[in-house]
């Protein structure tokens, strides 16, 4: 007798990690999977969603979530625009279903604490989409400064930079901000992981929306600066901004330097690339290769479902990224430096501008 299936669902389609994470999916014979996207007629945009997005990658699709949860899916992967995450997430946690929710957790502590205890009551494990943390090259320097390599890390500066994304993720009621939160919480992850148990003690940050102000109704910050400082003494500083133009070959980047008393490590987890000039069109392209940091996440996420255990990054993970994407948000907003663990759980994020 062979054994049961994994029941995977897939809750919207409005992030588009969503068309990452189906191919490797539905390619694995354990895993039977289903999707829904239910809100996809008032999406902005003009994206592919709901039943044209499931066609396309030829999965199983159902009208609504309600639907998608009567059909009683051990995990549940949660890619809706951030301002639903919290609620999708508890819907999955009280149908009994691991979940792992797109970044940034939530847009506000205080729903992503709500989160976190909502699984921890069910009994369900939440799992926050960190991707980069399974690149080898975020592997590798976390071994590194495992390891000693560069003595005592002193200071870090990361990068996380796009492109303007466009559709949801420019409506503040959706995105729940702009470039802040959208980009910030990549780079605080990686140096929460990295600096652990050191925790983030105060940010301070600048945003505008210089970058793409010709853009009809834009009402988020394009652009920010955000530095951090540790417990442990480290100051990081983090450029999370979209800056990459529109005909740009390549959606964006991502960097990391951490630098330590004896040297110093950078990393472009997204630099393995052919690029060049196309003769016919003369525009730049750019052709990405190497492995997807999207399969050893799903990996991870199933692996602790079957073996019983937290994920990593788990939901507490999230919440830190979280908190300090709030303060940076605050911060741009007042122009003050905001101190971490005061415990205001409820501060939300808002516009920067």
């Amino acid at each position: 007798m062979s054994p049961s299936k994994t029941k995977v669902a897939i809750m919207s389609f409005a992030h588009h990690h969503a068309g990452f994470y189906l191919p490797t999916l539905l390619a694995d014979e354990t895993i039977e999977v289903l999707a829904s996207d239910e809100l996809w007629p008032d999406a902005p945009g003009e994206a592919l969603r709901g039943p044209a997005f499931a066609e396309r990658h030829g999965v199983p699709y159902v009208e609504t979530y309600d639907e998608l949860l009567a059909w009683g899916p051990d995990a549940v992967i949660v890619c809706s625009e951030n301002t639903r995450h919290h609620r999708d997430v508890l819907r999955a946690a009280a149908a009994g279903a691991h979940v792992m929710c797109e970044k940034p957790l939530a847009t506000s502590v205080e729903d992503a604490n709500d989160m976190v205890r909502a699984c921890r009551d069910a009994g369900v494990n939440l799992m926050t989409a960190y991707p980069i943390r399974f690149t080898p090259m975020f592997r590798a320097l976390q071994a590194a400064v495992l390891d000693g390599e560069i003595g005592e890390i002193v200071g870090a500066t990361g990068t996380n930079n796009g492109a303007l994304p466009g559709g949801w993720f420019i409506v503040p009621e959706l995105s729940g901000g702009g470039a802040l939160l959208d980009l910030t919480v990549h780079i605080a992850d990686m140096l929460d992981a990295l600096l652990s148990p050191a925790r983030a003690t105060k940010v301070y940050a600048a945003a505008n929306d210089i970058l793409y102000r010709d853009v009809p109704a834009l009402s988020v910050e394009t652009g920010g600066l955000v530095t951090v400082s540790y417990a442990s003494g480290v100051v990081a500083t983090i450029d999370c901004s979209w800056s990459h133009p529109q005909e740009s070959p390549t959606w964006g980047g991502l960097t990391l330097e951490v630098i330590g008393t004896t040297g110093s490590i950078e990393i472009d987890p997204f630099g393995l690339h052919v690029g060049g000039i196309e003769n016919s069109a003369g525009k730049a392209f750019w052709l990405d290769y190497g492995p997807s940091a999207a399969v050893p996440m799903l990996r991870e996420f199933l692996a602790s479902i079957a073996e019983r255990r937290p994920p990593v990054p788990d939901g507490s993970d999230g919440i830190r990224s979280v908190e300090i994407a709030v303060a940076a948000s605050r911060s741009a907003r007042t122009g003050q430096a905001v101190p971490l663990g005061a415990g205001d759980e409820s501060a939300q994020l808002v516009n920067a501008r």
